[in-house]
């Protein structure tokens, strides 16, 4: 009994874990757990701000023309009927690794400050690197010219109307996992000649910021 008692004693305490040792194993998991969660981490990082650093996408006015344009004017009345239509052609240029998602918009016609016309600029997503094209037809409203007609009596009777156009996009481009928010726009100032049709003194200004 003695002899079998002192066996299993001493295969007892020979198969027992080692407290130590399990501990060092534990603490070893840990920091290599740890460690390939910083690297991928900074990887991320990294990525973030050099491969994928977003960039500001850009909206330029490439062609502005006349489409429509109709006028009469009643020297009696001091009464102006105006009529105008033009063709606006719009590009959008995505720097990014990744593709610019813009929401939907609208592109203004403004004349001396005032809201005068508009047209619908549909949601669209443009993919990485690529450059969209659009083509737009803005024409004037004529119940929006009521308020000017004194200054409109004035610009046709001197052969220049002075208009704006104003397009602004607003969406987001997705880096990895961060969605970083971009708006890009661009305003142009321009007169019309009437009595030959043509566009001249085209001045425009492009902002982009996230």
């Amino acid at each position: 009994m003695d002899v079998e008692g002192k066996a299993l004693k001493a295969g007892g305490s020979s198969s027992s874990p080692n407290p130590a040792s399990s501990r060092k194993r534990r603490k070893t998991c840990c920091l290599a757990v740890i460690g390939t969660v910083i690297g991928i981490v900074l990887l991320i990082v990294i990525l973030a701000f050099t491969v994928f650093k977003a960039k500001r996408p850009v909206t330029t006015f490439e062609d502005l023309s006349i489409k429509d344009l109709d006028f009469s004017i009643d020297i009696t009345r001091l009464a102006v009927r105006l009529n105008i239509t033009l063709d606006v052609d719009v590009s959008v240029k995505n720097p990014n690794k990744v593709g610019f998602k813009y929401s939907n918009s609208t592109a203004l016609l403004n004349y001396r400050g005032k809201l005068v016309g508009e047209a619908p600029l549909l949601a669209d997503k443009i993919s990485a690197g690529e450059t969209k094209h659009m083509n737009l037809s803005v024409t004037i409203l004529a119940d929006r010219l009521l308020s000017n007609m004194t200054e409109i009596f004035s610009d046709v009777n001197s052969d220049v109307l002075p208009l704006n156009t104003y397009i602004k996009l607003s969406g987001k481009v997705k880096i990895l996992f961060f969605k970083i928010h971009a708006t890009t726009s661009t305003t142009c100032d321009f007169n019309i000649y009437i009595s030959n049709r043509t566009i001249n003194e085209q001045r425009c200004e492009y902002k982009t910021k996230f």
